[in-house]
């Protein structure tokens, strides 16, 4: 997007954002939402004070990421204040605490040398951040996953996901010519058993997801991923065996949530039941019924927006997680190092994945796992780490630095 490109690009972006953030900051009767007000304000100004400095100061050649987290990051904004001023300025700090750490995880991954030396810090800071939730945090909704100070409450779990992206590429880069995975594989079953005793079932699967991406991005092996799985589904045996009560309630509806609708398919039931009448244009924002419906806004949120968005704007949410992978991938191929083809597709398919456990379980095409869709959920730990996710994405690709592009 050089020259004058991104300009249409953006402002068919801030049209979208005028027409859905205007629902929210003018009610019904007419009343101003301050907080919504100045929250849309602040938020068109970082995207277009963005846009123009990356465009025509640092020369950057192409910003369809962060248009997209734009996109989908304006949606969770507008949800949260449908529900309240209160949950939008929550979440509007998370997002501008990611934006931060997207600019300064790009600037760590620049230089690939400066970026292993925090290979090992990152490692066990990471594995003593999962050690602290499972000794510390509190059983909510039967994980303990979630760590509460002075009103807030943080999941570690999300913000683990990029050092665990992290470690792993700068591992496996150095490793290229030993052909072992063994320094990683004792950081990634430490992260993942640690996951499971929390039980945190989604995310420990959204990370083995992960690891089998990194496994395959180092090895191109076939055999060593059928290998993994396997040995993964003896695991999953194990797990079943030692926690049968609470694995086998995560299962227990899963296509059968109309057995259940006025118990434990409550949830499933209702997103069935809402989504499909918002048909094409959905009913508006916060006048779909999917929201009195407990965690509808983190877990259930893509049931929302065919309910109230419509089915159009779902799908384009969906399609912006394809994009993000495949382009994740088109970067790999021409990356001018192992360390950010690694990082890049790993990053892409965490978030491609996560976003099918969600919109997947909570349509019963999968069991439900109660993982957020990334940038759309309410949840500032989630939206921290989407947007530090993109730093390897963007790292992978050459047109973001200006000496790659001055050499060609």
């Amino acid at each position: 997007m050089s020259g004058t490109r991104w300009f249409p690009t953006m402002l068919l972006i801030s049209i979208f954002q005028v027409i859905t953030f205007y629902q929210v900051i003018f009610s019904a009767d007419g009343t101003l939402n301050m907080a919504a007000a100045i929250v849309f304000v602040i938020f068109t100004a970082i995207e277009w004070l963005w846009s123009v400095v990356s465009t025509i100061f640092l020369k950057k050649s192409s910003l369809a990421l962060e248009y997209i987290a734009f996109f989908l990051t304006g949606i969770s904004l507008v949800v949260a204040g449908s529900v309240k001023g209160s949950l939008m300025v929550k979440q509007f700090i998370a997002v501008v605490i990611g934006f931060v750490c997207y600019v300064v995880l790009l600037y760590i991954v620049s230089d690939v040398e400066r970026a292993e030396k925090f290979r090992k810090p990152f490692a066990i800071a990471s594995i003593a951040v999962l050690v602290f939730t499972l000794i510390f945090a509190k059983n909510i909704n039967g994980a303990y996953n979630w760590i509460s100070f002075g009103g807030f409450a943080v999941q570690p779990s999300e913000l683990v996901k990029v050092s665990f992206i992290f470690v792993g590429a700068a591992t496996l880069e150095k490793l290229q010519s030993k052909r072992s995975l063994t320094q990683y594989v004792i950081f990634a079953a430490a992260c993942i058993a640690l996951l499971f005793l929390m039980r945190d079932l989604g995310t420990a699967l959204i990370f083995f997801f992960t690891f089998v991406v990194l496994a395959f991005m180092r090895s191109g092996d076939v055999r060593t991923i059928i290998f993994l799985i396997l040995g993964a589904a003896m695991l999953a045996g194990l797990v079943v065996l030692m926690r049968s009560d609470y694995i086998m309630n995560r299962f227990a509806t899963y296509r059968h949530v109309w057995d259940y609708a006025t118990g434990k398919g409550y949830q499933q039931t209702r997103v069935l039941t809402y989504s499909v009448s918002g048909g094409l244009l959905g009913l508006g924002i916060g006048n779909g019924h999917l929201r009195d419906v407990f965690a509808a806004t983190e877990d259930l949120i893509f049931g929302v927006l065919c309910e109230e968005w419509g089915m159009l704007i779902a799908f384009l949410v969906a399609q912006a997680f394809i994009f993000i992978f495949i382009h994740s991938i088109r970067c790999a191929k021409g990356a001018r190092s192992a360390f950010y083809s690694i990082a890049s597709c790993a990053a892409g398919g965490l978030l491609l994945f996560q976003a099918a456990l969600n919109i997947f379980g909570v349509t019963d095409f999968l069991p439900m796992t109660g993982v957020t869709l990334p940038f759309v959920s309410r949840g500032g730990s989630s939206t921290i780490s989407c947007w530090a996710l993109l730093a390897f994405i963007k790292a992978a690709d050459n047109r973001t630095w200006a000496e790659v592009k001055k050499k060609k």
